[in-house]
């Protein structure tokens, strides 16, 4: 970022802008696997992941706070993962916070023992991909979709998708599995 002028900025703060929202638009659940520090567009991309599996000495920051540049598009994504005022403290004081107070804060998912951070990452991801990958894809996409609607429009959302995806291959088999006993058998 050093020497870039206001439209290199613009292209690269884009750029980054779009990798977060692609996070949310790819079908398949994304895992954050943090290890160490996640600071700026880190911690950002921390907030973005649909789940996240943070080892005991990770730490998370947007470091804005204590200079002349604040983290305002981190601040974006952090304050739709762990609420308004842990965000703006995070963005005001620029201090980071601990993997037990991202957990608390919603931040991650889980906390683990450093040695373990992969191992569960790559277990919590086999459990989120289970299942129907288009039955999956579609909830995703529902979900952020509806999480931002007030709460009326988002039951009208949601009961609609639910009905229409009840008459997919994936939905009806889910569903005889179900009744008859035995795992679902899919086709993707």
């Amino acid at each position: 970022m050093r020497g870039r002028d206001l439209a290199a900025m613009r292209r690269l703060l884009a750029l980054c802008a779009e990798v977060m929202q692609t996070v949310q638009a790819l079908p398949q659940p994304v895992v954050a696997q943090v290890e160490g520090l996640a600071t700026a567009a880190g911690c950002q991309l921390v907030a973005s992941c649909d789940l996240a599996v943070a080892g005991a000495s990770a730490r998370f920051q947007v470091p804005g706070g204590r200079g002349g540049w604040f983290c305002i598009t981190p601040g974006v994504a952090l304050a739709r993962a762990i609420g308004r005022k842990h965000a703006i403290e995070m963005l005001f004081t620029g201090d980071p916070i601990d993997a037990p107070t991202a957990v608390a804060w919603g931040l991650v998912n889980r906390v683990v023992p450093d040695a373990d951070v992969a191992a569960e990452t790559r277990a919590l991801l086999r459990r989120a991909t289970r299942g129907s990958a288009q039955a999956k894809a579609l909830g995703k996409q529902s979900f952020y979709k509806q999480v931002d609607l007030e709460l009326a429009s988002a039951y009208a959302y949601a009961s609609e998708v639910m009905a229409s995806t009840s008459q997919t291959d994936d939905a009806r088999e889910n569903l005889e599995a179900f009744l008859e006993k035995r795992p679902p058998r899919f086709r993707d």
